[in-house]
């Protein structure tokens, strides 16, 4: 019981946790960093896909279409995770942007140049990358939960950067056409996995 008669209970799925060695406070806190990323990078990306503009910025701005709505969707899976560690969302966005994992992936002064757009996707894609696979060494064996939102989080940034790998340098990668905007093969519906 709690000063406020309030019942606490005991949660169970910590406790393992702890006896695996993981330690929940800093996962709670390099998830929120994460997710922080993800959600302003969502709001970087809606500006740096609009000014994608002429022959060549028209057909870029459907991979950074993909890329943008994908990572809203790793924000939507892992945050119901956070919640579930007993963890929360800063109160404040300023707050929340404040304390993302990344930096912000500001539009680029010679934005006419597609080059230097792409140059900030792919720092952001290469961030995130650091960023889930942190969570997924913290976790890998010891949280499986947490290590499979983050491991397929981590598949989709890793396609993310090879798509702007290669238009940066011609270089042969695995990018395909998706279904439709940010369908997140791998990460649609991993904060539920009931669907699997």
């Amino acid at each position: 019981m709690t000063e406020n008669n309030e019942y606490v209970p005991n949660v169970v799925a910590l406790e393992v946790l702890e006896k695996n060695g993981v330690n929940v406070e800093r996962l709670k806190e390099l998830i929120t960093k994460g997710v922080g990323a993800e959600f302003t990078t969502y709001y970087y990306y809606t500006i740096l896909r609009m000014h994608c503009t002429g022959l060549d910025g028209e057909g870029i701005k459907e991979i950074v279409e993909d890329a943008r709505i994908e990572d809203r969707n790793h924000f939507e899976a892992m945050v119901p995770r956070l919640y579930e560690l007993g963890g929360s969302l800063p109160r404040d966005i300023r707050d929340f942007a404040t304390q993302a994992g990344c930096p912000d992936a500001y539009l680029p002064e010679n934005w006419k140049d597609l080059t230097s757009i792409i140059k900030v996707l792919l720092e952001a894609e290469q961030c995130a990358i650091r960023s889930w696979g942190e969570v997924c060494d913290m976790t890998a064996g010891k949280d499986p939960r947490t290590y499979d939102i983050a491991q397929r989080i981590m598949q989709e940034e890793i396609e993310h950067e090879a798509w702007f790998i290669e238009l940066l340098s011609k270089r042969p990668s695995g990018h395909f056409r998706r279904n439709f905007p940010g369908q997140s093969p791998y990460s649609s519906g991993a904060g539920n996995l009931s669907h699997l």
